[in-house]
Order: structure tokens, then sequence, then C-alpha cells
């Protein structure tokens, strides 16, 4: 696995530009089954970044609605998703080798065969490795929330992250996020009703119960005991 999340880009001159990131890259240390994983079911099942169109179907060899993961941490609620939609291929991102790494560990003890995994900054994938129009669904859940209001700047939903989004979506196809920040919820909703093309799937105009495609995670159910709301935001892209 080539390990190279910050990749670095550059002006006109050759100087090196200073991008604004969504997330800190905390490599911490891998446990022997993560480091493991990754040299054995990496060669089977991770995807090297590459600066080109993917073609997915050859990629799962076979043609199927193809879900998009960004930020799946350990990987528990992307394999359990994978293994109970076998129709389904599943392609996760996340930048921390340790989470690759347990995914990668989880998804071989399951036997799941519909789920590829990449490390590397989901932006630059979703701009040279995805296709328009290919994804059935892309999926957000619990994104670093940048708390403080100095930071909020790095919060990966903003509007030319959420049409980039858009432009990879089949028609019909939807960008479910989930937060268990309220303020951050509020702002997922202030972006996505602001760009055109998106329909908001709540009745209410706001927040969507949480369906059940997306498994309750162990931090979910650990907030839900501490009184800690969660927010389902599901948008539609219809142009």
């Amino acid at each position: 696995m080539i390990n190279d999340v910050i990749s670095p880009e550059f002006d006109e001159d050759g100087r090196p530009m200073r991008r604004i990131r969504s997330f800190v890259r905390r490599q911490g240390r891998l446990t022997k089954g993560q480091q493991f994983a990754l040299d054995n079911y990496w060669p089977v099942m991770g995807v090297e970044y590459v600066a080109q169109p993917l073609d997915l179907a050859a990629l799962f060899g076979r043609e199927a609605p193809v879900v998009l993961e960004i930020g799946f941490g350990m990987g528990a609620s992307l394999v359990t998703m994978a293994k109970n939609n076998p129709h389904q291929n599943f392609l996760g991102i996340e930048v921390h080798s340790p989470g690759v790494g347990a995914c990668l560990s989880a998804a071989h003890e399951e036997g799941v065969t519909n789920l590829r995994v990449m490390c590397h900054d989901a932006v630059e994938v979703l701009e040279n490795m995805i296709p328009c129009n290919a994804l059935s669904m892309v999926q957000l859940f619990f994104p670093d929330p940048w708390h403080k209001a100095r930071h909020n700047k790095r919060r990966i939903v903003q509007v030319p992250f959420a049409d980039l989004v858009k432009s990879k979506l089949k028609l019909g196809g939807a960008f479910h996020m989930a937060t268990d920040w309220e303020p951050y919820a509020e702002h997922m909703l202030e972006v996505m009703v602001s760009i055109d093309g998106y329909h908001n799937c709540s009745a209410e105009g706001n927040y969507v119960p949480r369906p059940e495609s997306r498994p309750v995670t162990k931090f979910e159910q650990r907030g839900q005991r501490l009184g800690h709301g969660v927010w389902d935001l599901m948008f539609e892209r219809v142009k």
C-alpha cells in the first residue's frame, strides 16, 4: 500500500500550494493484526491512488450499484453494509492506515467480496478517479465537525464538495450524511439546500430518520446512552 495521503500540489511557477484539508493525518500505531491485513488482504481489496478514472465494473468484476463511503473509521459498519447487501458494490475511503487494516481484517473474517478500500484524500479520489454519473450512493458518517469557529472552513461539507459529489452520483442517487454535532448538521443542511439539483428526502425539509441501511455504530450507541442526538441528512440528485 502506497501511503501518500498528502499529495503535493504546485502553482504554475512550481511552488507548493497550501490546500485546506478536512482531516488531520493521525497515523497511530498499527496492531499486528492490522499490519497482517494490510500485508495480506490489501493486494486483493486495496486500491492504489492513481490520477485517472477507475473502471468500476472491472474493479469489482461485475456490474452493480456502487456505494462510496468517505471516512469509514475502523470499517465495522462498512463491512456490515457490504455483507448485508451482496447485490451492491462498496468502495470505502479512509486516510488512516490502522482503520484500513482493521476494515480489511473484518472484511476477510466475514467473507465479504463486494468491498474495495482506499487510503487517500477522498476529494482527490472523487476528482480524479470516480467517473461522473457512476455512484448510486455517497455516504459520509460522523465526519470531523471542527467545532471551533476558526476551523469551520475545514469541514468537508462545503458547496464545492457537495457539487463534486453530485456530479459523481447517478440521477436518483443519494448523498447520505450523519453527524452527532447539531451545529454541523445545521451547516450541512444550509449547504445542501443552497445547491440546485439536489432534493431533500426529508418530509419536513430538514432531517430524516436513520435509514435501516446505516448500521448503528458502537460510538453512536454510546452517545445514545449519554443522551446525545444524531442527525441524518439524505439528498437525492434530481438533475
